[in-house]
């Protein structure tokens, strides 16, 4: 019986010593629980994680803001483009790359100039059969620092990362810029969920003739 009574007074000291714990430096009644064993308590306040301003990071296939872009000269044309692209020739087009984007420039001799009409009818199918899963093409007049062009918009598959095997969804912007028998075909490339308007627009615009 001495053992009981013992055992029964410890039980409610501890008990009256958790709820004076639960209660000291609150203005709640209520007491709170512990925390299971091996789980961590944070001095944050209520809240503090939802209210963390979330890390800033771009999709893959940003260009960055801060790009810096120098002039590249052809025959009887200009053009700005990124500065420290790598740089490829495959006879008649230019290209410069980095990472997934692509600036491709191409020189043809054409009698006329191109329209949507003719672009529709003769560059849409060469396009379909070159891009792989070629989708979504849009062809339309658009105006540009060096006048009216013949835009193409469209989607396809990139090739196949030589090193990672990995193959990406591309949009693409194809302008046709016309002078005095002589095209020139400006196309930009790049993941589908990249948001390079604002250095598209810059490349495209810088565009002029000389």
């Amino acid at each position: 019986m001495a053992a009981h009574a013992r055992t029964s007074a410890m039980v409610g000291l501890g008990l009256v010593a958790a709820v004076t714990a639960g209660c000291s430096g609150s203005g709640s009644t209520a007491s709170k629980a512990p925390p299971p064993s091996g789980s961590s308590s944070s001095s944050s306040p209520p809240g503090a994680q939802n209210n963390a301003a979330p890390t800033e990071s771009n999709p893959p296939g940003d260009i960055p803001d801060n790009q810096v872009y120098v002039a590249f000269g052809g025959t009887g044309f200009t053009v700005k483009v990124p500065e420290g692209w790598a740089r490829t020739q495959q006879g008649a087009a230019t290209a410069f790359t980095d990472k997934l984007n692509t600036v491709r420039i191409q020189v043809a001799k054409e009698a006329t100039a191109p329209t949507v009409g003719s672009v529709t009818n003769t560059v849409l199918p060469r396009l379909r059969s070159q891009v792989p899963k070629f989708a979504s093409p849009k062809v339309s007049e658009v105006t540009r620092h060096a006048g009216r062009v013949v835009l193409v918009t469209y989607q396809g598959d990139s090739a196949k990362d030589p090193v990672t095997g990995k193959v990406v969804r591309d949009a693409f912007e194809r302008y046709a810029f016309y002078r005095s028998g002589r095209e020139v075909d400006l196309t930009l490339s790049g993941p589908v969920n990249a948001d390079n308007v604002d250095p598209w627009r810059i490349i495209s615009d810088s565009f002029a003739w000389r």
